[in-house]
């Protein structure tokens, strides 16, 4: 049985290398690649695929938005993450909105096809990195990120919101992704400017960019 797949990546090369490994793959067929967000959410409605693959920094609706908006419409729809990003407030953004797997780009070839076939059949499935990131998680062990290294007094509470405020996200993209209430938000923001000696949230979003953190393709001026 062939497993239809819709991709979506705002990187145009990296779309279409992705969909040459899974075509190469026998039972996968790609029946559309995107670029962003909302194409995702009307492909999907258009074309029924089995599987979605798709990154989480995108234009329009981000990957969260658009899982959510997926799984709304379409409960049972395998959903796989294919991104750059393995920070906790990525991680669990988007297994909170339902993804089914999660993987970090770096993946070969090979690990893509069979999370894609693994989700296909009802499998979870986590790349070697984000396994060990749920499970510190759920045991309770510590796991040191780039960002408590870079700014050990925040709370790490506080560091999910700046590693989200380095991806551009606005306080209401913050909220949803994280659970929180936008006045919470605002309160963590303001304590965190206050940490790190900053006028604003850009000048925040620069400092942990300039440490490494975030989406470095975000232009945050």
């Amino acid at each position: 049985m062939t497993i239809r797949v819709v991709l979506a990546d705002d990187h145009p090369m990296y779309r279409y290398g992705l969909t040459a490994i899974l075509e190469q793959a026998e039972t996968i067929d790609v029946v559309a690649s995107v670029g962003d967000g909302e194409a995702l959410v009307s492909a999907v409605g258009e074309l029924s695929p089995d599987v979605v693959l798709t990154d989480l920094s995108m234009p329009r609706f981000d990957g969260v938005t658009a899982i959510t908006q997926l799984l709304r419409a379409q409960p049972e729809l395998p959903i796989l993450v294919l991104t750059m990003h393995e920070d906790d407030a990525h991680v669990f953004a988007a297994l909170r909105a339902g993804a089914r797997g999660y993987l970090v780009k770096g993946a070969d070839g090979e690990e893509i096809v069979r999370a894609v076939r693994s989700v296909a059949s009802g499998d979870a499935v986590y790349g070697g990195a984000v396994a060990r990131r749920i499970v510190a998680f759920y045991s309770g062990l510590q796991v040191e990120s780039p960002t408590a290294r870079a700014f050990p007094d925040l709370t790490p509470r506080e560091r999910e919101v700046l590693e989200l405020l380095a991806t551009g996200c606005r306080n209401h993209e913050i909220a949803r992704r994280l659970g929180m209430s936008d006045k919470t938000v605002r309160n963590h923001v303001s304590q965190i400017l206050t940490k790190l000696q900053v006028p604003d949230r850009t000048a925040a979003a620069l400092k942990a960019k300039e440490s490494g953190i975030g989406d470095p393709s975000v232009d945050l001026h």
